[in-house]
């Protein structure tokens, strides 16, 4: 059986029983836990009710614009047409390119977290959706990454748009912030993002859409919104 470690021993005892915790109070827990050497991420993760009455399962696809940011430094490309690439440049993107871009992709040289793309790129780019799609690249008109607004798009990205989906199970997860946020900040973004995920309910879904929350930090332990700790 694997040994503990002495600072998630200590963590442990955080975990108190009996007694209702406020979402400001597990904010301050979870800050207080991240004890280690890096800005460790505050993460949000939701069970959703995947049942529709009218039959299928929901599939949950779509981007928050958290208020103060998510405190995660993305590496954006734009592939666009040769005569809009000082704009992207211009706009703040860290990539840009055409032909030689997607010549780039096609060899797996992918050395972006972020694509944006413009519509009359887009013919060009699905043949290499077998490689983008996997890894969460590949643009989407739904999710603001297929535009012709390119210096929005890209100053969404850095500012704070993260992108959320479910899996199979009705599991859905978000970073929110860093622990080098304030409390008041973490839950601004927090509200933001649950009152976004409870907009995107059909009508078709009956009762509650969250079914359970649960707000952690990367290396600390979880604890679960509205219940006892």
């Amino acid at each position: 059986m694997k040994k503990k470690s002495k600072r998630y021993r200590a963590i442990l005892k955080s975990k108190i029983k009996d007694k209702k915790i406020e979402t400001k109070e597990i904010f301050d827990l979870v800050k207080k836990n991240s004890t280690t050497k890096f800005d460790e991420s505050i993460d949000v993760s939701l069970r959703i009710n995947l049942k529709q009455t009218k039959g299928g399962d929901l599939s949950l696809r779509t981007v928050v614009n958290l208020p103060n940011g998510s405190g995660k430094k993305n590496k954006v490309a734009v592939l666009c047409e040769a005569d809009k690439l000082a704009e992207a440049k211009k706009a703040g993107a860290d990539v840009v390119g055409s032909d030689d871009l997607l010549e780039n992709i096609a060899a797996g040289k992918l050395n972006f977290t972020k694509l944006i793309c413009t519509p009359s790129m887009m013919g060009k780019i699905g043949k290499h959706g077998k490689v983008l799609g996997p890894k969460g690249l590949m643009p989407n008109p739904k999710l603001g990454t297929v535009t012709t607004d390119i210096a929005k798009a890209v100053k969404d990205i850095k500012t704070g748009l993260v992108e959320i989906r479910n899996d199979k199970d009705g599991n859905l997860s978000s970073t929110i912030g860093r622990k080098s946020f304030s409390t008041e900040k973490l839950l601004e973004n927090y509200n933001h993002f649950i009152d976004s995920v409870k907009k995107e309910k059909p009508d078709t879904i009956k009762g509650e859409f969250i079914k359970s929350m649960f707000i952690t930090s990367t290396m600390g332990i979880s604890f679960k919104v509205g219940a006892k700790k």
